[in-house]
């Protein structure tokens, strides 16, 4: 099993960026996929993007694409999601979630996940 702990999350001008990072422990961290997902006040969970084992394949919601970048440092166990241009829209607690071997943003392939950590954007 690997143990997520994400981080980063705060308040933000619209506009403005955010680097969130979600460190990895317990397991071999380069077998896992990453997710990153949000929640908004009154709305379902949805996947934001995600990055395979290897890093190379990438995916981003329609939503955020253009805006976010995800990437991930094998050696320091941590996958990070940079967030540029920040809407009040991207208000949400996000949470990181791995899979072994698979990368998508269907959150029910997802073993393990995170506690999640709040971003929350004015206008």
């Amino acid at each position: 099993e690997v143990q997520l702990v994400e981080s980063g999350g705060g308040l933000v001008q619209a506009g403005g960026s955010l680097r969130l990072s979600c460190a990895a422990s317990g397991s071999t961290f380069d077998n896992y996929a990453i997710g990153w997902f949000r929640q908004a006040p009154g709305k379902e969970r949805e996947g934001v993007s995600c990055i395979s084992s290897s890093g190379g394949h990438t995916d981003y919601a329609d939503s955020v694409k253009g805006r976010f970048t995800i990437s991930r440092d094998n050696a320091g166990n941590t996958v990070y999601l940079q967030m540029n241009s920040l809407k009040p829209e991207d208000t949400a607690i996000y949470y990181c979630a791995a899979s072994i071997w698979v990368a998508t943003m269907t959150e029910t392939m997802y073993d393990y996940w995170g506690q999640g950590t709040q971003v929350t954007v004015s206008s």
